[in-house]
């Protein structure tokens, strides 16, 4: 039962991913966290492993066929992230639990403001 809900979670974080980019942090974490246990540091770090093939490839692909990806934009912000994530991921395994979970849900308030507020 415990595989069926991870793939059911997967489904609806790429389901997000495909549609609105989001999904890992917004829809995986929290379900690893809440429903199966994992902690904060264990939940981001299997969400970030979980999304480089899927969204990598059969969304990425199907951006690109319709001419929707800026390849120039997406190679400059991919050499920011790489260095941000991995940055931000050596300060994070050192941080305590609270922390993470209350920066978390800091940031998924502010952004959904942000968005509720967006005409």
């Amino acid at each position: 039962m415990t595989n069926i809900l991870l793939i059911l979670v997967g489904v609806c974080a790429g389901g997000l991913a495909g549609a609105f980019g989001v999904g890992g942090g917004i829809i995986i974490v929290p379900a690893l966290v809440a429903w199966f246990g994992f902690s904060q540091k264990m939940a981001t770090g299997t969400s970030l492993a979980l999304m480089l093939p899927p969204i990598g490839i059969a969304a990425v692909m199907e951006y690109y066929r319709s001419k929707n990806i800026n390849v120039l934009a997406a190679g400059l912000i991919i050499i920011g992230f790489v260095l941000g994530s991995y940055l931000s991921a050596k300060i994070a395994v050192m941080l305590p639990e609270i922390w993470l979970k209350r920066g978390f849900g800091l940031l998924l308030i502010v952004m959904g403001i942000k968005n509720l507020l967006i005409k």
